[in-house]
């Protein structure tokens, strides 16, 4: 089948794309800025630029699909006047549907009573699905509430708010209640729906099994982060403080947060159970969401940076806070070979060292070991690397031979961290060493942790990547020689 995606560089779209192109479909992506895109399609995927908002740019766009996928949300382009840009691109990809012949368009609202007050947010949403019924292709649509994934922007702000603040002051109606539900279950219902037809036409209100109020749901976090936090009630704090003092704690940015938060006093949950009695999909509990979210093995805006993928990195020190984890990046240009720059950084620890100041690497180890930690332990080889090996206190978690090696941190610290190293050609043929350090701190020990520990941090991992290039370097010069 030819399927169109649009919203596939989005957190819901780039998951949905590999499930797809994987059930052996024919993908085409509909995107305004092609190269955003393209490190994270498949091989297969095809890739037509057009922009929503100009409905010139659709004309060939449709050319040949069967099926679409509606998965845009204006919000990203900013806040004001989202809601108007939301209707207006609703209503130029239905038009362009309908003139296309296309079998069906599949689209992911959001849940929400319109017999009640509900968000303006809420509200716009369900409107782009009215909007998208105005033409005469069928239309199904899943309304769901937070989606459970690391990415999901709910689930960040469930993140950060529960991670770093162990007293929650909430408002009154913190005790609204929500069906949350995984992303894994968003995404089988999206791609089951293509190859049912009772769900031609049809609106599908989804959510998981629990039925939770937002106090459940972030003590739910908690207790799988084995935190202590205590939620203190106080009737009388408005959204708009609310948003303020999220802002103030969370690196997700304000004019969501009142958004999202102004959505919060809305109850979503399932009135209608036909998702349950037309799709046989088996449904993950909150408590389960959390934990595989947690795992960090989806396609969101993390994974770029774990698998060196992040596109066109350019020389210089970049830091950013992504999904829970701080990361931060070093990319140097050098005149080495990419082969020659793999051999320095896979022979680190040993009795090579960690070519700059090692005596604080040693410092840390003895400290890690009197804490009852693994300390400093040696290679294995200083020759040949492989996943599982040792490298001192780390262990290597993955090995690309002559591009990227990825080492788990083993001594003791409040969140797990790794050190990746990897070395690639940019479009211009220049070699670029790219160091990047990830910690997920747990809790107000591990920022505390990250934040102590940092102008040391800058010291050590500032030189080693001077040192490793150096060192490269040096290594095409003597095999000049």
């Amino acid at each position: 089948m030819n399927i169109l995606v649009t919203g596939a560089s989005g957190y819901i779209g780039s998951q949905l794309v590999p499930r797809l192109v994987a059930r052996g479909h024919q993908v085409t992506c509909l995107v305004r800025q092609p190269g955003r895109l393209v490190l994270r399609a498949a091989e297969n995927v095809k890739i037509r630029q057009g922009d929503l908002l100009d409905p010139a740019s659709l004309a060939t766009a449709f050319e040949g699909m069967d099926m679409a996928y509606y998965l845009v949300h204006s919000m990203a382009d900013g806040v004001k006047g989202y809601i108007e840009r939301d209707h207006r691109a609703a209503f130029n990809f239905g038009l362009a549907a309908e003139e296309a012949g296309l079998q069906r368009i599949i689209y992911l609202g959001a849940l929400g009573e319109c017999d009640k007050a509900i968000s303006p947010h809420l509200e716009a949403r369900q409107n782009v699905g009215d909007i998208l019924r105005m033409f005469c292709v069928p239309v199904t649509e899943f309304r769901a509430a937070i989606v459970i994934g690391s990415g999901s922007m709910s689930f960040e702000m469930i993140r950060y708010l529960t991670e770093r603040l162990p007293i929650l002051v909430t408002p009154k109606w913190i005790s609204t209640l929500c069906q949350p539900i995984a992303i894994e279950n968003v995404l089988d219902y999206l791609v089951a729906s293509l190859e049912e037809p009772r769900s031609t036409g049809a609106i599908f209100e989804i959510g998981g099994p629990d039925v939770l109020t937002y106090k459940d749901i972030m003590r739910g976090y908690a207790a799988t982060r084995q935190l202590t936090r205590r939620l203190v009630n106080f009737p009388f704090l408005t959204t708009r403080i609310l948003a303020i003092g999220a802002d103030l704690v969370t690196p997700l940015p304000s004019p969501y947060l009142h958004i999202l938060i102004e959505g919060l006093r809305s109850e979503v949950v399932i009135h209608d159970p036909s998702a349950r009695e037309v799709f046989n999909i088996e449904l993950i509990p909150y408590q389960q969401a959390i934990q595989q979210a947690l795992e960090r093995d989806g396609y969101a805006e993390f994974k770029p940076y774990w698998t060196g993928e992040q596109a066109r990195p350019k020389p210089g020190k970049s830091r950013k806070v992504v999904e829970g984890m701080f990361i931060e990046q070093r990319v140097l240009e050098t005149r080495a070979e990419t082969e020659a720059v793999y051999q320095i950084f896979a022979g680190m620890g040993g009795k090579n060292g960690w070519y700059y100041a090692n005596w604080l690497w040693q410092l840390r180890g003895w400290i890690d070991k009197l804490l009852g930690g693994v300390g400093v332990r040696g290679r294995r080889s200083m020759g040949e690397l492989r996943t599982g090996d040792v490298v001192d206190g780390y262990t290597v978690v993955a090995v690309e031979e002559n591009y990227m090696i990825r080492l788990r941190n083993d001594m003791k610290a409040p969140g797990p961290a790794w050190m990746q190293f990897l070395v690639i050609k940019d479009s211009a043929g220049k070699t670029l060493f790219v160091q990047t350090a990830f910690f997920e701190p747990h809790g107000l020990a591990g920022l505390a942790y990250w934040y102590l520990l940092y102008p040391f941090h800058q010291l050590i991992f500032n030189g080693m990547a001077k040192a490793i290039v150096r060192r490269a370097e040096a290594e095409k010069i003597n095999h000049k020689g």
